[in-house]
């Protein structure tokens, strides 16, 4: 689906959710994964449909919080992706076999650990959200401490917190894990099939990590330091936190607190 295209949908379907639903005082936090490579040639329309899905925000009642998580098995025919990690492929690892899949491919997008699909498909991904927007969340708080928002740092602190699981809940324990991402990055592509091509990323992962945990009747809260990497700049980057069931299934809440203005 083409860009064009890809903002059509949203902003139709922008209008009628808009028109059907009245958005609560704090939108649910839904966290939406694209595992994408640079060296894939069907990889830059789901890069471009997660960036139109953060700026159009299509559901309403709900903040879509994206993540770029850039894989590594594409790393071969003359250029490796800078923003790839073996992390990340083990990550979709997981993924494929919480959802029994056959296999890995990219680009695959994963909506809340409970959905996945083609990474390029506007429809798809509009669907699951608005499913995803019905699920009752654990509200989730990141606040920046002062110090580690300075500029020239190369740490974020901050300070996270996770309401308890639901004495009704159906899962007896969830992790919770932050992360910190570029708000956006550019390449200009000089190998690979999508070889002469200038790319951008939106919510690129540098670091994904588990924290800790939130049980029934625990809830969860923490100040925690997050290293960047060599000449991140602070303002540039944010900060994601979501709970998630444990063994990677569902995602039960998440929230995004940007650095920079």
């Amino acid at each position: 689906m083409r860009a064009s295209a890809i903002a059509i949908v949203l902003a139709a379907c922008t209008f009628a959710a808009a028109s059907d639903v009245a958005p609560p005082a704090s939108p649910a936090g839904i966290l939406v994964e694209l595992f994408t490579s640079e060296g894939c040639s069907s990889c830059p329309p789901a890069d471009a449909l997660l960036q139109q899905l953060e700026r159009w925000q299509p559901v309403a009642g709900a903040q879509l919080i994206v993540l770029s998580e850039h894989v590594d098995y594409w790393n071969h025919d003359g250029w490796t992706d800078p923003y790839s990690s073996h992390f990340f492929t083990e990550r979709q690892n997981a993924y494929s076999d919480h959802f029994k899949l056959a296999t890995v491919y990219t680009p695959q997008m994963v909506v809340d650990g409970n959905r996945e699909f083609l990474g390029s498909d506007g429809r798809l991904a509009l669907q699951a959200c608005q499913k995803a927007a019905s699920v009752r969340k654990i509200p989730i708080r990141i606040s920046l401490i002062p110090e580690g928002a300075q500029q020239n740092s190369d740490k974020l602190r901050a300070h996270v917190e996770a309401d308890a699981l639901d004495e009704s809940s159906k899962f007896k324990q969830a992790d919770i894990y932050v992360v910190v991402a570029l708000n956006s990055a550019e390449s200009q592509v000089k190998g690979g099939e999508n070889q002469g091509r200038r790319l951008s990323h939106v919510a690129v992962v540098q670091s994904l990590a588990k924290i800790g945990s939130v049980k029934k009747g625990k809830g969860f809260a923490q100040d925690v330091s997050l290293k960047l990497e060599p000449h991140t700049d602070p303002g540039r980057a944010r900060i994601i936190a979501f709970v998630q069931e444990s063994g990677q299934g569902q995602v039960l809440g998440a929230a995004l607190q940007r650095v920079g203005k």
